[in-house]
């Protein structure tokens, strides 16, 4: 019989957007604002349409950003292209509308009621570390502006490693932050595949956090664990049970 889950698990490595931070949210917030303050709104059907479009280009963007097809820069600059149709933009011209937009958008930033609660009930018993599929210094300013930071041991993402979830490597290169085992570190995140099955096969602890937006239909991918809120997380780790039982999902 292996080691409980409780006993083997040292560390937790952290996805960021939609997982501590409500990034649907503030994008969706942050993109009406710009489109108002753009006089752009005009263009597109509703807002709710302007929005359902942003989202399924910074999708398939972001997937060619992470099979390595494109850089991070290259995929931003494309998103603003085809959102405003306008392939003729500038590098210069699509830089400035999307920090126009960033403004409304970072106004809009707020962490999910659940983080803080469970980074201070895991603070003592576990250490924390930051794996994201962006770059960097848009993160750590992020998980600055938060207040969250210094919960953190190390903050790696894709752009610096040069490889992004859900390659194996790129979640040992957090356990080897850490200086710990795959075994010993355990991964949640908000997509069943990129994070939870990705970190499974790396040799991690898979846990997918499905805050029930769209994929609650979805199976759990085979040893994997699915929770519905970070105190289920706390729930599942810790060996004081006061902070919430394991996840029913499995």
């Amino acid at each position: 019989m292996g080691t409980p889950i409780k006993e083997a698990v040292k560390a937790v490595v952290w996805d960021i957007d939609d997982t501590i931070f409500d990034y649907a949210t503030a994008d969706a917030a942050g993109m009406r604002a710009h489109l108002e303050a753009e006089d752009a709104l005009a263009r597109y059907d509703t807002a709710e349409a302007a929005l359902a479009l942003w989202k399924q280009i910074t999708e398939r963007h972001w997937a060619r950003f992470g099979a390595g097809d494109v850089d991070f820069l290259t995929q931003r600059r494309d998103r603003v292209r085809e959102f405003l149709q306008a392939p003729a933009l500038t590098d210069a011209e699509t830089d400035a509308w999307f920090g126009r937009y960033v403004r409304h958008y970072e106004a809009a930033w707020s962490l999910f009621p659940d983080t803080v609660p469970a980074l201070e009930a895991l603070a003592d018993t576990h250490r924390h570390a930051v794996l994201s599929n962006s770059a960097t210094a848009l993160q750590e300013r992020k998980l600055r502006t938060l207040g969250v930071r210094d919960r953190f041991e190390a903050v790696l993402c894709a752009v610096e490693l040069g490889v992004s979830k859900p390659a194996p490597e790129a979640f040992l290169a957090a356990c080897d932050a850490l200086a710990l085992a795959p075994g010993e570190v355990a991964y949640v995140g908000d997509q069943p595949e990129i994070d939870a099955r990705g970190a499974r096969d790396a040799g991690l602890l898979g846990i997918w956090l499905d805050r029930g937006r769209g994929r609650t239909m979805i199976e759990t991918p085979p040893g994997v664990h699915r929770i519905a809120t970070l105190a289920e997380l706390v729930g599942l780790l810790s060996p004081d049970t006061r902070f919430g039982a394991p996840s029913t999902f499995g």
